[in-house]
């Protein structure tokens, strides 16, 4: 504990406040691949135009929390054709 304390007072001494609170506001950020963006969007606009056409397999993905993922790889698959040259905008 004693050392624990001195680590502590000596880490305090070479840091200020003011240091501490700047590293806490960084925040790292990852480039993404235009195939990822792409890739997301396709999703992400399959997803809403099923939803939009009441599609019964968009209903059971909401349904089914344990199946979500299977009906949404369906949905992505079914739309994801139709929906790729706006995911490319």
């Amino acid at each position: 504990m004693v050392i624990d304390d001195l680590l502590l007072e000596e880490l305090e001494d070479v840091f200020s406040d003011e240091d501490l609170s700047e590293a806490r506001k960084r925040t790292s950020r990852s480039t993404m691949t235009r195939s990822t963006k792409i890739k997301r969007a396709t999703g992400q606009l399959s997803t809403a135009s099923a939803r939009r056409k009441n599609d019964p397999l968009y209903k059971r993905m909401i349904y089914y929390r344990e199946l979500y993922y299977k009906y949404r790889a369906m949905i992505h698959k079914k739309y994801s054709p139709r929906v790729r040259s706006q995911a490319r905008r």
